[in-house]
């Protein structure tokens, strides 16, 4: 009795776990910590949403079990906002499905369709889920690179040819978490009819649709001709209407993906709490000004952390999209891992961010900074990082370098 079950043996430790069990020890001394280590949306909720869940929840017939595949009139609005933003037409019958967040709808569709030995095609480094997903299902995973460009394309028709068994699906996720890297309309095009000479499905994690800021919104890769015979696409409220704790997303696209997902749901939930769902059809049918100011507040954001990390000395590229800077260790702490080295910058700068090793071992030599932090506390966080960059700056980087001369 004392062997560990079959399907926990395949799940490393949680990595973040360390850094919050560290952080949870700083605040318990009284340190005051700033916290960029996990993609938790700080703003409240619009009024307007939140008026419509009191709403909503004062009339009782709201109360009792709901539907796992979403309330007909929050699949319209889905169907809407595809059609509003992509020039996607969806049917909301059959084509659209609302889950618990993206997150539950990823790891309800990998059991749905995946059988133990199947491969599955997977960016490293990407979202947790998106690997552990199919492996708690029984799938094995086939890393390839995080970057939408022709590496990545040459990458998935190796994997295709190479793989015994073929692959049956591949992730994509752009914007990207942890990376923020955005994908071009022509990147879809070339994938999909990847996917459709190959015959392998596409799960597309658009969750970050709504965040960017410079040039033009990102794509879906359902804009693309013929992309819903390979294609299903999930969304998120969580970020785009600050409604993380709300846990509402969408799936939508290949009808048969849709429908597996739909019967695998039906005998797991009973779907969202009634009146989150219509507080959702509010947000989506509802005035989106608030849309625009969170993006305004994610892009004022980066242009406080970026370069005041850059003088500060720590190069980083500047997101283009997500709520994510993936920063580069510098490089008198490459040595460290991404692990050690966020530990280290909790420890002298008070400052947390999730190590990139969580993502992927492709990720170790980064760490992930989210901007989840008013300005002040991001101006107090570069100001903390420039006096551990500045204090260390004389120290021995590693064993090697503490020989006496």
């Amino acid at each position: 009795m004392t062997e560990e079950f079959h399907r926990i043996r395949r799940l490393p430790p949680y990595v973040f776990a360390e850094v919050n069990k560290a952080k949870a020890a700083a605040r318990a001394e009284g340190a005051d910590i700033i916290d960029l280590g996990m993609g938790n949306p700080d703003s409240p909720t619009p009024p307007h949403i939140v008026a419509k869940m009191i709403e909503a929840v004062q009339d009782p017939r709201t109360h009792r079990y709901s539907t796992s595949r979403g309330i007909p009139g929050l699949r319209r609005a889905l169907s809407g906002y595809y059609q509003r933003r992509f020039g996607v037409t969806l049917d909301p019958e059959t084509e659209v499905i609302a889950t618990l967040g993206s997150k539950e709808g990823l790891a309800n569709l990998a059991a749905a369709i995946t059988s133990p030995g199947d491969t599955i095609m997977v960016p490293n480094p990407s979202y947790p889920i998106h690997q552990f997903g199919f492996i708690i299902a029984g799938a094995a995973v086939r890393s390839i690179p995080a970057t939408p460009d022709d590496e990545m394309l040459r990458a998935i028709d190796r994997a295709v040819r190479h793989s015994v068994p073929k692959p049956t699906a591949l992730i994509v996720n752009f914007p990207s978490n942890p990376t923020a890297h955005l994908a071009s309309l022509d990147f879809y095009k070339e994938l999909v009819a990847l996917a459709r000479r190959h015959e392998f499905y596409i799960l597309s994690d658009l969750a970050y649709a709504e965040l960017y800021f410079d040039g033009e919104p990102p794509p879906s890769v359902l804009q693309v001709a013929g992309a819903r015979e390979v294609t299903v696409e999930f969304t998120s409220l969580s970020k785009t209407y600050s409604m993380p704790g709300w846990r509402m997303g969408f799936a939508a696209g290949n009808q048969r993906l849709v429908t597996a997902l739909a019967r695998m749901k039906s005998y797991l939930d009973y779907g969202a709490f009634t009146p989150i769902q219509v507080a959702s059809v509010a947000a989506l049918n509802g005035p989106q000004d608030c849309v625009e100011a969170a993006r305004s507040l994610y892009r004022e954001r980066r242009d406080v952390i970026v370069p005041g990390l850059a003088a500060a000395g720590w190069q980083m590229p500047s997101p283009r999209g997500s709520m994510f800077a993936w920063a580069p260790i510098p490089p008198r702490y490459v040595h460290m891992g991404s692990l050690d080295f966020s530990k280290l910058l909790l420890e002298r700068a008070r400052v947390a961010v999730a190590p990139g090793i969580g993502f992927g071992e492709h990720g170790d030599g980064h760490v992930r900074i989210a901007l989840v932090e008013n300005t002040q506390r991001l101006r107090q966080a570069v100001r903390n990082i420039r006096g551990f960059l500045h204090t260390e700056s004389n120290a021995p980087t590693s064993p090697a370098d503490q020989v006496p001369a």
